[in-house]
């Protein structure tokens, strides 16, 4: 049986998703609690966004396969039933930094990662004294300088659609670029945070904060509205272009279709993409 988890966490106490040696992650935590939980030896997550050092998550989504006796197990005597026992029982092992808010049995065809048709992120940026709240920080980016956030979606426009984000992203060997940006726009919240919401089908590594770097030097008009189109169109990164603090990124959702396209798109996510034109 194929089992969803959707989990939140505090970026700042993690080096990323991804597990490592002698780090902490939160694959390795959760991974960690689950097998402690299950009383299994191995446990194999799986994820729709592999998260950097220091970004948080509100909607993350993992899955993983375990055997249906397994799962039984959990209850014991109790007359709550076994997903929710092990919600409850996970939660009491892990840190309060990261949080399984749900377990569910996944439709069939379910895959996190490749069934996913867009993930969305928040990068929330206080450039003004009045919306710098201490209580906040750590999820906040505090810059020093103010951003017209008029100018920042001006510039954004010509990044939406398909193309090859080369000039954003660091590059992997033997992974593809070119993404489909849906969504980019900034807009103030009720305290004057300026808030850049992004989604996409999937996402490069460093391409959000690559992105708002991009925009926050056009906000502040050290660059001209027309100078994100020129980097995107250059496909070559660009030492001009700062990759912003992880701490201001949040992944917030991650979006699926109906549960009878979940194998059809889990396919088609794993063909490695060209351009259409």
């Amino acid at each position: 049986m194929r089992l969803r988890l959707d989990l939140s966490y505090d970026g700042a106490g993690f080096h990323g998703w991804a597990t490592q040696p002698d780090l902490r992650t939160v694959q390795g935590e959760l991974t960690s609690a689950l097998q402690k939980v299950l009383r299994v030896e191995e446990i194999q997550l799986t994820v729709a966004g592999r998260t950097d050092t220091g970004v948080h998550a509100r909607g993350q989504v993992a899955h993983f396969d375990l055997a249906p006796a397994v799962l039984e197990s959990v209850t014991g005597r109790s007359d709550v039933s076994p997903l929710a026992s092990l919600v409850r029982r996970v939660n009491g092992v892990l840190e309060p930094d990261i949080r399984v808010r749900a377990i569910a049995m996944a439709a069939e065809g379910f895959d996190a990662r490749f069934s996913a048709i867009w993930r969305r992120y928040c990068y929330r940026i206080a450039d003004h004294a009045g919306c710098r709240d201490p209580l906040t920080r750590g999820f906040v980016l505090h810059w020093p300088r103010n951003l017209d956030e008029a100018l920042m979606n001006d510039a954004a426009e010509a990044l939406l659609g398909e193309h090859d984000f080369a000039a954003f992203c660091k590059r992997r060997e033997g992974a593809t670029t070119i993404r489909t940006l849906l969504d980019l726009e900034w807009e103030r919240d009720q305290s004057g945070v300026l808030v850049g919401t992004v989604r996409a089908d999937a996402f490069c590594h460093n391409m959000v904060r690559s992105l708002v770097g991009c925009l926050i030097a056009i906000g502040e008009g050290r660059k001209p509205v027309t100078w994100a189109a020129q980097i995107l169109e250059a496909r070559a990164r660009d030492s001009a272009v700062g990759v912003v603090a992880a701490h201001g990124l949040t992944l917030e959702e991650v979006g699926y279709p109906d549960d009878l396209d979940l194998a059809d798109q889990a396919k088609r996510s794993r063909v490695v993409r060209t351009l259409s034109r």
